[in-house]
């Protein structure tokens, strides 16, 4: 069993995102028995909130629903998780930091190191934006979950 944890600042935008489409797409190619998702943030401001509304309702236009409460990424998920997929630079050097001795070092990955259509390096934040911003996110990370499904299956 493959375990993937999607991670971003305050898990409600764009980690659970990237968990639900990934989940949408691993039920569509009939993996469910062979890769799991989670999601967590590096700060704990929203721990229990559901994913942000604006995002959900992004997601829905793609016929993904957006499940799930926030958490805060811990020490044992470098564990627990065969690969942790970091949002933007900052998560990335956040959840780093908390791997002293670089043990887990080569679990970690920018998400968008998966894109194939899109020549982006980090997955922007849509918080403060517009609704457009949501969308866009979503294509992005629907651009990156299909290029994680292939590497890791």
């Amino acid at each position: 069993m493959t375990k993937l944890l999607f991670v971003c600042l305050g898990n409600i935008c764009r980690s659970p995102s990237a968990e639900n489409i990934m989940n949408h797409l691993i039920e569509q190619a009939d993996l469910g028995d062979r890769i799991t998702c989670d999601s967590a943030g590096t700060g704990g401001y929203h721990i229990g909130s559901p994913p942000d509304k604006r995002m959900a309702v992004a997601a829905r236009k793609r016929d993904i629903e957006l499940l799930g409460a926030a958490r805060q990424f811990q020490r044992k998920d470098f564990e627990n998780f065969d690969l942790i997929l970091a949002m933007d630079r900052d998560n990335y050097r956040n959840i780093l930091a908390l791997d002293q001795g670089g043990k887990y070092r080569d679990k970690v990955r920018l998400m968008c190191d998966f894109c194939q259509k899109y020549d982006l390096k980090e997955v922007p934040d849509p918080y403060y934006g517009g609704p457009e911003g949501f969308d866009r996110v979503i294509d992005l990370l629907l651009d990156a979950c299909e290029g994680l499904l292939e590497y890791v299956k």
